[in-house]
């Protein structure tokens, strides 16, 4: 069963979850905001080699711990490595006091009606069971709206509650992640049927079953905060979705309840060619901004 002291940090800790988990399609964009350049690696196993040890550097940081950063999110091949010789997942918890969280999709399917599911997950239990092991707390799956089509937002939110009900069988927290695409013209027509059916399959949830919400920053402050509210929810995370970390701290500041879970606007301004003392600098000011926005309300 999920950890009663990783639940508390999660409900009731200050701060925000990190999102490192970038994966083999979005790793090169993320190696390059890093300032390392595709020349830098002969193949994928190269590139992972070289996105972990960005990773473990953001980690092993003296801004990276639980004080401000209550849980962090891994791709699979960051939680089968280690950090300083020590698993990543029982690193970030026993030495840094962030929970462990685990993305667990494959990708999304090709767009119907508006919307990206997740492709098939064939081997989910066996990675479930893998990462209770390892001592992941909790799990992300990420879907993606494009449009506000009921159809195929209620097909997104139906995916996403059947695979939280899969993780939640491991004894593992499910974060649901319905990403609703920032730059559409219909974002708030989107956000209301995505809110009504996800509000529907929260009250269809089984009594004692929680799960986390992971979502756009809404187009209308408070929007989400029904979701923030409900007994079943044990927090709504925020992803950047594509806005400066400034403009994503400034809007997530003004939704009450809400806090970040950020991954290119954490990272923003971080490079492979900085000293250690630049770097712990620069990733101090992302986590202090980010910390504030989260806590603001």
């Amino acid at each position: 069963m999920a950890n009663a002291e990783m639940t508390k940090q999660i409900a009731e800790g200050r701060g925000f979850i990190a999102a490192l988990d970038q994966s083999g399609g979005s790793t090169p964009k993320a190696l390059k905001q890093y300032g390392i350049d595709e020349s830098a690696w002969s193949d994928e196993a190269g590139m992972f080699d070289l996105i972990h040890a960005m990773r473990a550097r953001i980690i092993q940081s003296p801004a990276f711990t639980g004080d401000k950063v209550v849980g962090a999110i891994l791709f699979e091949q960051t939680m089968d490595r280690a950090v300083d010789g020590i698993p990543t997942a029982t690193y970030l918890w026993e030495k840094r006091h962030v929970v462990p969280f685990l993305k667990i999709d494959k990708g999304l399917e090709t767009e119907v009606d508006g919307c990206q599911l997740m492709k098939p997950m064939p081997d989910l239990g066996a990675l479930l069971a893998r990462a209770g092991k390892a001592g992941i707390y909790g799990t992300k799956e990420r879907s993606v709206i494009s449009a506000a089509n009921g159809r195929g937002i209620q097909a997104v939110v139906d995916q996403q509650f059947a695979v939280a009900m899969q993780v939640a069988a491991h004894g593992l927290m499910p974060i649901l992640e319905p990403e609703v695409t920032i730059s559409i013209a219909d974002k708030a027509e989107a956000e209301k049927l995505l809110l009504a059916a996800l509000l529907k399959g929260l009250d269809a949830l089984p009594a004692g079953q929680q799960v986390m919400l992971k979502l756009s920053l809404p187009t209308v402050d408070n929007f989400y905060l029904p979701l923030v509210e409900h007994p079943k929810v044990l927090k709504v995370v925020a992803l950047s979705g594509g806005h400066s970390r400034a403009a994503a701290n400034a809007i997530l500041a003004r939704n009450r309840g809400m806090i970040a879970s950020f991954s290119r606007a954490l990272s923003e301004g971080l490079s492979a060619q900085q000293t250690e003392t630049e770097f712990d600098a620069m990733l101090k000011e992302a986590v202090d901004s980010i910390h504030a926005a989260s806590v603001a309300g």
